[in-house]
């Protein structure tokens, strides 16, 4: 590298550290889970995770994807094409179509890939896509290097805004349409009875990215479409095995036979890129069927966010409304966002602070995220802490 970019670089940290902006990467050396302890020993409540049902360190998952590693090996070694996809990738891929209610899943390393490869691959020069403006960056990208003929970011979870947009889509055009089911950084959900009835009206095909709404939402937790009653009506979903599916890595899209067989065929994250870990796939798909099989993790899940949403609220802070596992308490600037995560870590308590450019100016907030793992004695210190860090910040 050269001298003239390292100073660059150099003068950007030290910007970022002087405005309090500068993100720090804490060092875990203990498992995911309610609480974690840190590499310099300090251990704290984990607010901050997406290990929604607690099985990131469940032992049947663990034990699982040890068993995968040492039946399948470390790796793919290969591309599915050249070597063929394993065992694990199968059932797994068989097990999440049958969840969803679909005729195929395709595993990747990521639901980044699974969004870009899913996009790149459906794109050509008469492809219109509308974009949610406040869906995940994955989807931002994929767009952007999908390079559709047409393209257009409709207002934040408003139907009507989408529908403006779809009165200019050309009438032979491929149109297709692309939400989070739960955005990640708000906690609402899309609105997708509105968005359903109007891609089914103008023949558009919707993408629903449901990586935060896998395993939280839906009587049986299997996503934002069943919330709504709205299982069969989306085309196409994707999602993460990194979040609620044991937390590891990994994605998938989960869409009818076509779309599944032509992404094998032609998406460039299948043919160029190794398959996800085997050990992984094990571990997603024993992940997988405690979601199928117990319902009382969902239930202490709701329970949770219901006990916490009600303790901040009580203690003056005015989370952002939503159903969902994600709590946002905002504060406004990034080094206000940054400085409330500090205080609270003090306190025993790891939630991370978000400012630009993940989220607007001027929206910077502290993102709380419960888990079905924490018990309520941890869930009331969790709150004592936001209560405390409040109000010596005038918060509250």
């Amino acid at each position: 590298m050269s001298a003239g970019l390292a100073a660059e670089l150099r003068e950007e940290l030290a910007a970022l550290r002087a405005d309090g902006a500068l993100k720090e990467m804490r060092e875990i050396a203990s498992p995911q889970g309610p609480e974690v302890r840190f590499a310099d020993g300090g251990e704290a409540i984990c607010l901050c995770s997406n290990d929604y049902l607690g099985l990131a360190a469940d032992p049947a998952v663990v034990a699982a994807a040890a068993a995968g590693l040492r039946d399948y090996g470390a790796g793919t070694a290969s591309v599915r094409f050249i070597c063929g996809l394993f065992t694990p990738h199968a059932e797994l891929e068989r097990d999440l179509a049958a969840f969803l209610g679909t005729e195929r899943a395709v595993t990747y390393t990521s639901c980044w890939n699974a969004n870009q490869a899913l996009l790149d691959t459906l794109c050509d020069e008469r492809t219109w896509v509308l974009s949610d403006e406040l869906n995940h960056a994955s989807i931002i990208d994929g767009i952007r290097l999908a390079r559709p003929g047409g393209k257009a970011i409709y207002a934040h979870a408003d139907a009507g805004s989408l529908e403006a947009e779809l009165d200019r889509v050309p009438a032979d055009a491929r149109c297709l349409v692309v939400t989070d089911g739960v955005f990640s950084m708000e906690g609402d959900l899309a609105p997708l009875p509105e968005i359903v009835a109007l891609c089914e009206a103008r023949g558009a095909t919707l993408i629903v990215d449901d990586s935060h709404g896998l395993g939280v939402l839906g009587p049986t937790g299997r996503g934002t479409a069943e919330h709504f009653g709205l299982a069969d009506r989306v085309d196409i979903t994707t999602g993460t095995l990194g979040k609620t599916l044991g937390g590891a890595a990994g994605g998938f899209v989960a869409a009818g036979a076509e779309v599944c067989s032509i992404l094998e065929q032609r998406s460039r994250a299948q043919l160029f890129s190794n398959g996800l870990p085997q050990s992984v796939a094990c571990g997603a798909r024993a992940a997988l069927a405690a979601l199928r099989d117990d319902p009382g993790r969902l239930r202490r899940l709701r329970a949770n966010v219901a006990r916490f949403r009600a303790g901040v609220s009580a203690a003056g802070l005015e989370p952002l409304d939503g159903e969902s596992a994600i709590v946002p308490i905002i504060v406004g600037e990034t080094r206000d966002a940054i400085a409330m995560s500090d205080s609270l870590l003090e306190r025993g308590v790891f939630a991370i602070g978000f400012g630009y450019p993940v989220v607007p100016e001027g929206t910077a907030r502290v993102r709380a995220q419960m888990s079905a793992a924490l018990g309520d004695e941890q869930v009331d210190r969790a709150v004592a802490a936001f209560a405390a860090v409040a109000e010596e910040r005038g918060l509250a």
